[in-house]
């Protein structure tokens, strides 16, 4: 058994390098480009072991033990066989697959399984010669593999002790070997992620890799209609365009329509998104909170400031997605960690694009965790710098860089200046437990470890580089976002616990007035808001209100584990499984007083939780030039 695998492996390993050799010499231009070939190998050696584990561990664990049975060695010869088959099949379809869909093998290549009768008679009419030769090169595949996998010697068995010691050793191996790394996350997608190009971020990957993880994430892809309740696709996007004040799109692209721009400066302004970790309202002064951002609360006297201004969720990646794509929540997971939101889904950046914008993600921690790296690069933004591009930071904490690395490395790109306008998402790491900031830069109240402290570090740093910023060149041709990503530690009794959504978002720098603006504000109306502010006049799919106009905003929307919030001026329609709509008259910060029902506004609110998970489904959040074709 062990020569059995011992050939697997080798022979695996051969045919993965070879196949990723092979397609990175073709896609040699696009390779050259991205910056070289080096991390579509390093990378992809890892993905190779991590498979050859998976796939050979049982029967390498079982090898001490049953290695000299010929009927454990001919059981372990199917077994390699097939997997060789299962490697070899979806490596051969690759480059077919690629020319089609611009990507490896992902979850459409299952999906289209589920019509064979369709698919294999297109295939048959249009690529009879690839066909066959898939076909050939499979029956050699298949001659080789029962020639290197069928059969064996027996393995003389160690001495009872020695076999607990070596299957210690090879758990040891196999664990190593699939995890791909000593950090504190598994290898996965977004850590081999390496650059803008979706396609060639899928290199270092194998094409079963890609395959099976889309099914895994299948999990995430909850439907909301399944929970909630249905609507006609006609009267979803009726409802939807009229909510948000836009005219019918085309039927691939629903949504699709023009903002004109509010604003025309000379030259593109500069966009600078800073997201920040569960900075609740509740922390805030001028929003009513405990007073510990003396920092933010002067700058929200100097710009425009939404007093209410509401969370579309309770994790980073649901700020992320409302913040930087518009894209509202559902009971499915976040478009971050969606598989076929990994490339082709509208974010800011796609747009920016555009117009000639480089788009940068700053983040103090590691970014392949909740698959932020891979969702980026593979959604228009060029550079990324996390962690381990941080030279000589001040501190180091559990998550990352402290919040003033993260800022002094967001200042230092944007010094740079240049011609070209850019786009930079800065997100912060420090308000977070355990708590962790360095010393001396705040007067700590009691335990040093608590959120309350942390939350004053998080302010002093929001206002040490606005400091370094009003003094600096960029300042004049700049507009800048402060918002949370959501509070810490949402709760109560209520349903929806609306007082935990409550956030701060705020608007400042050039062409800015400042204001304090009391209108109800979702996330998702940031992104539309933004772009008319720095002067672009184009075509997007967001649902969000563009809040320089007058008649813009008056409503939220938020998903709380299994309950959909749509919040109306001062009413609130709750959906929860299998149930009606509940309606409430909210009176912050906990006042909800029972209703009696909404029709309108309960249809309302059911289609504002469907909405994502059909424009998921139908790849429509997105711009015409990334759709795919069919």
């Amino acid at each position: 058994m062990l020569t059995q695998i011992g050939v697997f492996a080798l022979a695996a390993l051969a045919l993965l390098t070879l196949s990723r050799l092979l397609l990175t010499a073709w896609l040699w231009p696009r390779v050259r480009a991205a910056g070289g070939p080096w991390p579509i190998f390093r990378w992809g050696l890892r993905i190779d072991l991590n498979q050859i584990a998976m796939w050979a561990g049982i029967p390498l664990l079982l090898a001490p033990w049953v290695g000299d049975r010929p009927a454990a060695i001919f059981l372990t010869g199917l077994w390699l066989q097939a997997v060789w088959l299962l490697f070899v099949l979806l490596e051969v379809s690759t480059p077919q697959f690629i020319q089609e869909y611009d990507s490896r093998p992902n979850r459409l290549y299952i999906d289209y399984l589920k019509y064979p009768k369709e698919v294999f008679g297109m295939l048959w009419k249009g690529y009879k010669l690839v066909l066959l030769a898939a076909a050939v090169g499979l029956g050699l595949a298949a001659w080789l593999g029962h020639a290197l996998f069928a059969q064996a010697q027996p393995d003389p068995l160690p001495a009872w002790p020695w076999r607990v010691l070596v299957t210690l050793i090879f758990a040891a191996v196999i664990v190593l070997a699939i995890r791909g790394t000593l950090g504190h996350r598994p290898i996965n997608p977004a850590s081999v992620a390496w650059c803008g190009d979706s396609l060639l971020n899928t290199l270092p990957l194998t094409s079963l890799y890609n395959v099976l993880f889309a099914l895994y994430a299948i999990k995430n892809e909850r439907s909301a209609a399944d929970v909630y309740g249905d609507l006609p696709d006609a009267e979803l996007h009726a409802i939807i365009q009229a909510q948000a004040g836009i005219p019918p799109g085309p039927a691939d692209i629903p949504t699709l329509h023009r903002q004109p721009a509010s604003q025309r400066p000379a030259r593109p302004r500069n966009l600078v998104l800073i997201v920040e970790e569960s900075l609740g309202a509740q922390y805030v002064g001028n929003l009513g909170g405990e007073g510990l951002t003396p920092c933010l609360d002067a700058l929200a006297a100097e710009g425009w400031n939404f007093t209410r201004a509401y969370a579309t969720g309770t994790r980073s990646v649901r700020g992320l997605e409302a913040v930087t794509a518009g894209f509202p929540p559902t009971l499915s997971d976040a478009a971050l960690r969606l598989g076929d939101a990994q490339s082709r889904f509208f974010t800011l950046a796609q747009l920016l694009k555009r117009h000639g914008y480089r788009s940068r993600f700053i983040y103090g921690g590691e970014a392949h965790f909740d698959n932020m790296k891979s969702f980026f690069l593979g959604n228009g933004f060029d550079e990324l710098h996390d962690r381990p591009t941080f030279e000589a930071p001040a501190f180091v904490g559990t998550w990352g860089a402290s919040d003033e690395d993260m800022f002094d490395k967001l200042h230092t790109l944007l010094s740079q200046g240049g011609e070209q306008p850019t786009l930079h998402l800065a997100f912060s790491v420090s308000n977070h437990t355990p708590w962790e900031y360095p010393a001396g830069r705040i007067p700590v109240d009691g335990d040093p470890a608590t959120v309350q402290n942390t939350v004053r570090y998080a302010d002093w740093a929001i206002g040490r580089f606005f400091e370094q910023a009003r003094a600096s060149d960029y300042w004049q041709d700049t507009v800048f976002l402060i918002v949370a990503d959501h509070d810490a530690r949402v709760g109560g009794a209520q349903r929806i616990p609306l007082r935990h959504f409550h956030i701060p978002a705020l608007i400042l720098g050039a062409g800015v007035e400042a204001r304090q603006d009391e209108r109800i504000i979702s996330q998702i109306d940031l992104p539309p808001t933004l772009l008319s502010l720095i002067g672009i006049d184009d075509e997007h799919p967001m649902i969000g209100h563009d809040l320089t106009r007058a008649d813009a905003g008056g409503r939220a929307m938020m998903q709380y584990e299994e309950h959909y919030g749509y919040l109306r001026d001062d009413t609130l329609a709750v959906l929860e499984p299998h149930q009606p709509a509940s309606f409430y008259r909210y009176a912050a910060p906990d006042g909800y007083t029972p209703l009696d029902p909404d029709p309108e506004l309960g249809r309302i609110a059911l289609a504002h939780a469907l909405w994502p998970t059909w424009a998921y489904r139908h790849r429509a959040h997105t711009l015409p030039e990334l759709r795919l074709p069919g």
